[in-house]
């Protein structure tokens, strides 16, 4: 036993929740973010601008969002540089298998990958060939092992959505608006979740509430810790940078939720939001302004489509507090609550 600690010592393996919890969350987040979320913000811009090359950058980035997770993850866990590089098929492969559930397997998939091929690292003469290959072959492994079984268990996340959008809007708003955003923030795709079950019209406005509850929320009752730049990367990034402290202290995800489960409805029920826009802008929230430009659309084709005379007051002012003021303002107050109760503490929402 004294052998294996001191070996796997030696490799810097270290089986620990702050590493895997927290160290590899925070890299996996950033990943996302250098990956498919700015990929999301830049092409946006482009289409909008009428750009194509900005179309196209954007398309370039999101494409390797899962090599991009997968090698952030590698360096969370200071992987030597040939595990490092052979991450980069492996979060290839586990996001195009893991579907809706993409990222979550790659972050289970990248850590166990990169622990068995720093296991092996300069073990053997031929390093340059057993180091990527244990990497490399353990991860396109596991990724036809698991990864088709968490996509499809995040899949099942949709199916609670779509039986919710068969409930009374009041209902179905807080079902739907409360679960999207949860999976906004969690390590699955919201947006493909979305995409795969064509989630538009009220459902839709409702995920587009959820999201920007999640996102707005954590920006604002963060912003005491993380300041402008924090309020920047997860307002129109991802609410995904919080896992870390949502994993140390469950708490902090109160306020976000409580918020969501409030806009839903007001969302359905009361300005009925529609989100008639690409289904995969529903997941999207405020990341890029892509949810907010996916309703935009929506209100244009349906002027064309005659569906509707045009685009109102009421329209923009209900975009708007659902978007941004009523998930800034109910958030503060849900945090404040839990700050006096002793639920948050200074530094608890602090980004790595």
């Amino acid at each position: 036993m004294g052998n294996a600690k001191e070996f796997l010592k030696k490799k810097n393996v270290v089986i620990s929740a702050h590493r895997y919890g927290i160290d590899a969350m925070s890299a996996m987040a950033q990943g996302l973010f250098a990956s498919l979320l700015i990929g999301t913000i830049i092409s946006t811009i482009g289409r909008q601008a009428g750009i194509q090359f900005l179309i196209d950058a954007g398309t370039f980035a999101s494409g390797v969002a899962g090599p991009a997770m997968a090698c952030s993850i590698g360096y969370a866990l200071q992987a030597p540089p040939l595990v490092l590089f052979s991450l980069i098929a492996v979060g290839a492969a586990a996001n195009s298998l893991g579907g809706a559930g993409g990222p979550l397997a790659v972050y289970v998939i990248a850590i166990i990958s990169a622990e068995l091929g720093k296991l092996v690292s300069k073990e053997t003469r031929i390093d340059i060939i057993v180091t990527p290959g244990v990497t490399v072959l353990a991860g396109a492994g596991l990724s036809m092992l698991i990864a088709p079984a968490i996509g499809k268990a995040a899949s099942s996340l949709g199916n609670v959505i779509m039986w919710a959008t068969e409930l009374q809007p009041f209902f179905m708003g807080i079902v739907v608006s409360v679960i999207v955003g949860i999976a906004l923030t969690l390590p699955i795709s919201s947006a493909a979740i979305c995409a795969a079950l064509g989630l538009t019209g009220l459902a839709g406005g409702a995920a587009v509430a959820g999201c920007c509850a999640q996102m707005v929320g954590f920006a604002v009752i963060s912003f005491k810790e993380n300041g402008v730049g924090g309020l920047f990367s997860q307002g129109i990034g991802t609410s995904m940078l919080q896992m870390p402290n949502i994993i140390k202290n469950p708490k902090v995800w109160i306020a976000p939720i409580l918020t969501s489960a409030i806009t839903g409805p007001i969302a359905t029920c009361i300005f009925r939001l529609q989100m008639n826009g690409t289904p995969v802008s529903s997941g999207m929230g405020t990341c890029g302004l892509v949810g907010q430009i996916g309703v935009y659309t929506g209100w244009i084709s349906d002027i064309e489509a005659g569906t509707k005379a045009a685009i109102t007051a009421a329209d923009w002012i209900g975009l708007t507090l659902i978007s941004f003021v009523l998930p800034a303002v109910l958030s503060l107050v849900f945090a404040s609550v839990e700050r006096k109760l002793g639920w948050i503490k200074d530094g608890d929402l602090k980004l790595q």
